[in-house]
């Protein structure tokens, strides 16, 4: 895990639900909604491979 400027750990390999910009920046990412990116977390966990990969199914 890297470190924030601060020494406080980053997980970046993990998608954090509650965190509006954490859901934008995936939904952004991968060209689905807000909805979707939180309903794939619900889903499959916070794992941000296991995200992805459940949203890309989708299409």
């Amino acid at each position: 895990m890297s470190q924030t400027n601060r020494g406080r750990a980053q997980d970046r390999a993990r998608v954090a639900a509650g965190q509006d910009h954490e859901v934008r920046y995936e939904a952004h990412k991968e060209g689905v909604s807000k909805a979707a990116v939180r309903d794939a977390v619900l889903e499959v966990g916070n794992s941000r491979n296991k995200v992805e990969a459940k949203l890309e199914e989708g299409d």
